[in-house]
């Protein structure tokens, strides 16, 4: 494991925090940017933060207020809630958020996953969204995992999680025959041994390999799978087959079928290792167009051999540009904004007031305060208190950044 140094790992926070601070503009102008920032890896500390950025599930959350607390309320259906509480346990066992049975995380684990059921109850609960909202959960508060696991299964990853697991057994038959091209060797040998993709890229797609791999690498693919979309997952997939089963001296020891499939549990430290495998991963050369085009391919055989698709899957969508540019905020939505909304009210008052007498002399003589004002007698000072909206300091955006404003006033 290499360690970056600190010196560096600094700058590359400056970096991030600029990104992050001024994400709509880096995102429309310099994505490319972005991109080679996250295969370098997001510096530990703003990993959550970017992770929510680039998902597109900051904007989800914001457009969505309280709608996880609402579920977060609602008993659930007792079928799922069994069935993830069985399930608490294993997730990262032996993580300090996980460790206790009862503990904030495997509750926290509980909220996310029966929110879930909840939110999109034709779907319900698969095992393998717990590792994928346990590893969201060490990263970011229970709401926040919410919606990136929403985007992950909406976006990213579209019916991996259905009932009849269509789109995984789509995409393995998409990474067996991406395989052909990038290794021929261990094409020729699985399907001399009649393996079928999905025995053995089953966890690995459907985990985001977290699983799978090394900690520090699930982080680094992690951060390229938020940014690029699923062909990361497949680059994964294919760099761990070829540097398998890629070479006759590979072969020598998986003869039969059953050597092969623990050769494919059991994979090499070396070729898991952080450096190694995400420098593999980024050489790659599978794009986007290369997937999409096997994908009408594998989708055509489908309907042949098994007539129509019964999960109606959203389309798939690849990275953080593509969702970027398919659900733009209805307003800056990653920029802060006042909590008060000023409506239009009467021309302000004169700023300059040197005393409470002299104000209230303005405010009997101003035509601006209405015909109201002589009547009560009321000092303009007073019905400024009870009318904030046309105080100057309510018409001005830097008293508006939170409601303490409005209360200080009642």
């Amino acid at each position: 494991l290499e360690e970056v140094p600190l010196e560096v790992l600094r700058q590359r926070e400056s970096k991030w925090l600029d990104m992050l601070n001024n994400w709509d503009k880096w995102m429309a102008k310099k994505h490319k940017k972005i991109r080679l920032r996250c295969q370098k890896g997001i510096p530990p500390s703003l990993r959550g933060r970017a992770w929510q950025y680039l998902s597109g599930s900051k904007v989800k959350l914001e457009q969505n207020i309280g709608k996880f607390d609402e579920l977060d309320l609602l008993p659930g259906d007792p079928k799922w809630l069994d069935v993830i509480e069985r399930d608490l346990h294993r997730q990262f066992p032996f993580h300090e958020m996980f460790v206790s049975r009862g503990g904030h995380g495997q509750q926290d684990l509980f909220r996310v996953l029966k929110a879930y059921t909840l939110y999109r109850p034709e779907e319900g609960y698969c095992q393998a969204q717990a590792p994928i909202a346990a590893v969201l959960l060490m990263h970011m508060p229970a709401e926040q995992a919410f919606w990136c696991l929403v985007q992950i299964c909406e976006k990213y990853l579209p019916g991996y999680y259905s009932e009849k697991l269509e789109a995984i057994q789509l995409d393995g038959q998409i990474l067996f025959s991406l395989l052909h091209k990038v290794s021929p060797v261990a094409y020729k040998h699985l399907s001399k041994q009649k393996i079928d993709p999905i025995l053995y890229m089953t966890e690995w797609f459907m985990c985001a390999f977290s699983r799978t791999l090394p900690w520090s690498s699930v982080l680094r693919v992690w951060d390229m799978f938020f940014c690029e979309g699923v062909k990361i997952i497949f680059r994964v997939g294919l760099v761990l087959l070829k540097h398998t089963l890629g070479s006759s001296d590979k072969l020598k020891s998986c003869q039969g079928q059953y050597e092969t499939m623990e050769r494919l549990r059991a994979l090499s430290p070396k070729i898991m290792q952080e450096t190694f495998l995400v420098q593999e991963v980024i050489e790659l050369p599978v794009t986007e167009r290369q997937i999409e085009r096997e994908h009408l391919i594998q989708l055509k055989k489908w309907r042949e051999t098994h007539g129509e698709l019964q999960c109606k899957s959203p389309p798939r969508l690849h990275g953080a540009k593509a969702i970027s540019e398919a659900e733009p905020p209805t307003r800056k939505a990653l920029e802060p904004v006042p909590s008060i909304i000023v409506p239009p009210g009467p021309a302000p008052v004169p700023k300059a007031r040197k005393s409470k007498e002299k104000s209230r002399e303005k405010g009997l003589a101003s035509p601006a305060n209405g015909p109201g004002a002589e009547g009560n007698g009321a000092p303009s000072s007073a019905r400024e208190l009870l009318h904030p909206q046309v105080s100057p300091h309510h018409q001005s955006k830097e008293s508006l950044s939170s409601r303490e404003s409005e209360d200080t006033y009642l």
